[in-house]
């Protein structure tokens, strides 16, 4: 597993998909492991003028269930293993019946309906995140926690600018921290716990309007940006990675927190004294 994200080599891949039960075909097989290695190292946006790799011949509703339409098809075809069989029904125009998407009306026209979430979560899928579902523009819940997804964060996520909730956790994603998440202005909820990112905090997640940030047991290795002082979060859980350094004295600033956690790490060498506040805080330094 590289910071590349190339998740898996080819060999390792088709012997997976040899052992599926509702297993592809060589050609299949081939397919996806070839896309897969294609979107990963390139982790492109998508361009304006995206033309459809998916061929698209049925008449939908509106124009956003077919670009949900494309974005689906061509994840389907980015897993290659569904123990489940979760997204067995996922066929057809009628984006809406597939099992783990929601519609909803547009927020901004709510005579259209479109996708509005996904949760697949605890599906043990094993694939990876294609760029194309950057186009699921209307998507503001996205959950995919325990499953077996790789590789990185498209770039393309940026363009879910309606994104309130989501939760990646207990995956195989790499890389340094997705700052696609700091794109999204009315994101709430962000959990990438249990997953192998590593690398530097970007100060700049502590500046958005946050109520809860789960970090813990990933690779990161950075100090904790003294912009966490300045967090809206309740709940923040920095626990079982590689953190230095001290705790920011900016923490006493956190006048919304509950519960801060950051157990297991390499922090040491001072204690602040902002942190015998007499708000009501849950800490956790050591296990």
């Amino acid at each position: 597993m590289s910071a590349s994200g190339v998740c898996l080599p080819l060999v390792v891949i088709l012997l997976a998909l040899a052992r599926v039960s509702h297993a592809l075909t060589s050609d299949q097989a081939s397919f996806i492991a070839h896309r897969q290695l294609l979107s990963l190292k390139e982790n492109d946006d998508l361009p304006a003028d995206f033309e459809y790799e998916i061929d698209v011949t049925v008449t939908f509703a509106n124009r956003r269930l077919k670009r949900a339409y494309v974005a689906l098809q061509t994840w389907k075809k980015a897993i290659y293993s569904d123990p489940f069989n979760t997204t067995g029904n996922w066929d057809g125009p009628n984006v809406c019946e597939y099992t783990g998407v929601f519609c909803a009306p547009a927020l901004d026209d709510p005579s259209l309906d479109v996708v509005a979430g996904v949760d697949l979560n605890h599906a043990d899928i094993a694939g990876y995140l294609p760029t194309e579902l950057g186009l699921l523009t209307d998507v503001a819940l996205f959950h995919v926690n325990s499953n077996r997804f790789c590789g990185v964060i498209p770039k393309s996520f940026s363009k879910l600018i309606l994104m309130h909730e989501f939760d990646i956790s207990n995956n195989r994603f790499v890389g340094g921290f997705p700052k696609v998440v700091l794109t999204w202005p009315a994101v709430k909820f962000i959990d990438i716990r249990y997953n192998d990112f590593e690398g530097k905090l970007p100060p700049e997640l502590f500046l958005k309007e946050l109520d809860a940030i789960f970090l813990n047991n990933n690779r990161f290795t950075s100090t904790i940006p003294d912009t966490v002082g300045k967090s809206t979060a309740s709940v923040v859980v920095f626990a079982y990675n590689k953190f230095t350094g001290c705790i920011p004295r900016t923490i006493g600033n956190m006048t919304n927190l509950n519960e801060i956690i950051f157990l297991n790490n390499h922090l040491g060498g001072c204690f602040p004294d902002e942190l015998g506040t007499s708000r009501c805080w849950r800490l956790q330094t050591t296990s």
